[in-house]
């Protein structure tokens, strides 16, 4: 759900390559080691977590760090020696994070910031007036007027301490480009903007790590604001030259394309994994399967 504006693939993607090969060694990933099966739908009941201001440091990936992107089925079928999980943040038990961290792994909450999904166990806590428009293709979803801080801020904040009570080291949240879409709401740039540094600030409150989901179109003004990059299908739909400004800080950009597009993933190895991108391939249902790039 992005607004795309096609671009030439390649910008500054061979300089850049050449520069991050020179200041950085790359990331080991670490062993393989026993599977985790932790994996238990959460209480409905979130607990209410104060989040005061915390002077422990930010995670930040390097460029080229290994990631393992699952939000649908048993955790354990999923054995990629990556050094990044990102998985569900109501789905996951603390239990199968600290499994994780016992691996040397670094693991990511995944939550959606700016749509209402009817499934969730706080579904009832949003107020009627702020969900908007239906989330085309994904039945029981729909968008946020995000700015309705006032609304949102306490649910979203709870969200946020449900990440941290459980131990996850980051959150990557989804549906941050609502102005870039048919929400229902005359939500502008500046709109999203205003939401999605609020987001970064809560999240950094917290001691949390937070990634930018797709919203290409502001990547260079949220870079400062944001400690690494997700996208999805950058390279099939030729935007990924938008998230340069990420790698050329020093942050990851995870990047994931899908199986149901046709993209030709191995030359998409060949020009992003050289400037730094984290490439997978995955399915739409995001299981346990991944494709990552051959070394």
């Amino acid at each position: 759900m992005l607004k795309l504006k096609p671009t030439s693939h390649w910008l500054l993607l061979a300089s850049l390559a050449l520069a991050l090969q020179a200041c950085s060694g790359g990331v080991t990933p670490p062993q393989a080691t026993a599977p985790v099966s932790d994996v238990v739908e959460t209480s409905a009941e979130i607990p209410a977590l104060t989040a005061p201001e915390t002077s422990l440091p930010i995670w930040i990936p390097e460029p080229g760090t290994t990631w393992q992107w699952q939000l649908t089925g048993d955790l354990s079928d999923s054995l990629p020696s990556a050094s990044v999980y990102d998985l569900d943040l109501f789905e996951t038990d603390a239990s199968a994070v600290r499994a994780l961290h016992a691996q040397g792994r670094k693991v990511i909450c995944y939550l959606s910031a700016g749509s209402w999904e009817d499934w969730r166990p706080d579904a009832e806590t949003f107020p009627g007036e702020i969900i908007g428009k239906k989330y085309q293709g994904w039945p029981g979803e729909r968008w946020l007027d995000i700015r309705r801080l006032d609304a949102l801020g306490e649910i979203l904040g709870q969200r946020l301490d449900l990440c941290r009570a459980k131990g996850f080291d980051g959150i990557e949240p989804d549906n941050i480009d609502a102005y870039a879409n048919d929400t229902g709401f005359p939500l502008t740039a500046a709109d999203q903007l205003t939401f999605n540094r609020w987001l970064a600030s809560e999240a950094h409150a917290r001691g949390l790590s937070i990634g930018l989901k797709n919203d290409p179109d502001q990547a260079a003004e949220l870079v400062a604001d944001f400690d690494w990059a997700l996208t999805e299908d950058c390279y099939d739909q030729g935007w990924c030259g938008a998230m340069l400004p990420f790698l050329e800080a020093g942050k990851a950009v995870f990047a994931a394309e899908y199986t149901d597009t046709g993209v030709d993933f191995e030359a998409a190895c060949m020009e992003l994994q050289p400037a730094g991108f984290s490439l997978i391939l995955k399915d739409r249902e995001l299981t346990a399967w991944s494709q990552a790039c051959e070394e």
